[in-house]
């Protein structure tokens, strides 16, 4: 099986390194421990000073200040073919980083389909546009990885035809069966007898919503630009809003974490002082 190699990169002065490379390590972890056991797609995350210094092959997850859409940031291709990401820089960046590596990592060019019963009455199978954090994407269904908050994912349970007991329909178990969203998500699909792209909405609203997004003939890109482009920015979740809750919550966990890697730390030094001076104490050894 190929190894998925993504590159995080900051293009903006309000992050720095250290930073960087914690976002890069629960990244990872995310991608290891979670993503991978579900999808079976194996990743490595790596943190780089800037573009020049990402090797060839691997996909890079660029954060900046401006990416051109106001509250947009999504999966795009390069002139061959290959995936990249830009990542609006805020408060909750991690949140984004996460949402746009698990996309890239399920569905890397942004054309997959899955076949399934439309959620809307009316309509028979459809095909279901593989976005793997779209339906739980809100920031209160994040959870955290080494003190930062990441996204909520689908499994491949989210396709099932039927609701089954003690079965996921997301990794976080946030989602209650199968081709469903959460407040704050949506789910994209392909009416194949009207050739109408539809979606199932739940923003700002009391209940999700349907509507019609007509043809998409004249797209030039893949199909997730193309579904992005017809899902307004300012409808969605806002993620870079610090006055959620979970974002509140979030970065007091976030100091939290810092304080006891901190303390962490301090205690290496201090055994590595011990170590250098050569009072080693009892229960050690040298090799």
């Amino acid at each position: 099986m190929l190894l998925t190699q993504l590159a995080l990169v900051s293009e903006t002065t309000r992050i720095d390194s250290s930073q960087l490379s914690r976002v890069a390590a629960a990244l990872q972890k995310q991608a290891t421990r979670d993503f991978t056991p579900l999808w079976g797609v194996p990743a490595t995350v790596d943190a780089f000073d800037k573009l020049e210094d990402v090797p060839v092959g691997y996909w890079p997850v660029i954060v900046k200040d401006d990416i051109g859409t106001p509250g947009a940031a999504g999966v795009h291709m390069d002139k061959n073919g290959q995936p990249f990401s830009l990542v609006k820089y805020s408060d909750s960046w991690s949140l984004t980083a996460s949402h746009e590596m698990l996309e890239m990592l399920g569905d890397p060019w942004g054309n997959r389909l899955v076949s399934g019963q439309s959620p809307k009455p009316d309509q028979g199978v459809v095909e279901f546009l593989v976005e793997i954090a779209d339906p739980p994407e809100d920031a209160k269904y994040g959870y955290m990885v080494n003190g930062l908050l990441v996204s909520d994912f689908i499994t491949p349970h989210f396709y099932d035809p039927v609701s089954a007991p003690s079965v996921r329909y997301s990794f976080g178990g946030n989602l209650d069966g199968p081709r469903r969203i959460l407040p704050g998500g949506y789910l994209s699909w392909r009416d194949p007898v009207t050739d109408h792209w539809w979606q199932q909405i739940w923003f700002g609203t009391d209940q999700p919503q349907f509507r019609d997004l007509g043809q998409l003939a004249k797209r030039t890109g893949s199909l997730r630009s193309a579904i992005d482009a017809h899902t307004k920015t300012n409808e969605r979740i806002a993620s870079d809003g610090p006055q959620s809750q979970r974002f509140s919550d979030a970065k007091a966990l976030t100091a939290r974490v810092k304080e006891s890697t901190a303390s962490r730390a301090d205690g290496w030094r201090t055994r590595i002082d011990a170590v250098l001076s050569g009072d080693i104490g009892e229960g050690t050894w040298e090799s």
